[in-house]
């Protein structure tokens, strides 16, 4: 049985703050979006992700490696290809990462309505 220590994000030495630090970041949220239809190789990621520099895909890909949300293979090609894909935690993190996506989509108007309801009003 395993002992699941109790975390308070609120606290300000809690774990799991790092894990929201890592997690509000679009470049991640991205990321896993892509993942979670099919593995992918950086390339195929940098392409897929408008905007992302090389540099960045690489830190945020090591980092959700590193905190066990992808899998980084590397495959026996000439020359050696590096497919990532999501492991069975990443796929549910990218299901959240989806309805962010979902959400974001479908209430823009309502966002940017109200901004331009404030920006007038305070002028």
């Amino acid at each position: 049985m395993t002992n699941h220590l109790n975390f308070n994000v609120y606290h300000p030495n809690c774990p799991s703050r790092l894990f929201f630090d890592n997690m509000a970041d679009k470049w991640v949220l991205f990321i896993l979006d892509t993942l979670k239809v099919q593995a992918q190789h950086f390339n195929s990621l940098k392409k897929a992700i408008i905007g992302i520099s090389p540099k960045v895909l690489s830190q945020k890909l090591k980092m959700l490696e590193r905190d066990g949300f992808i899998d980084r293979k590397t495959l026996d090609t000439r020359p050696i290809k590096v497919e990532y894909s999501l492991t069975p935690l990443g796929k549910e993190l990218a299901e959240t990462a989806f309805q962010f996506k979902l959400w974001a989509e479908s209430h823009m108007q309502y966002v940017l309505d109200a901004q331009r309801k404030y920006d007038e009003s305070s002028q």
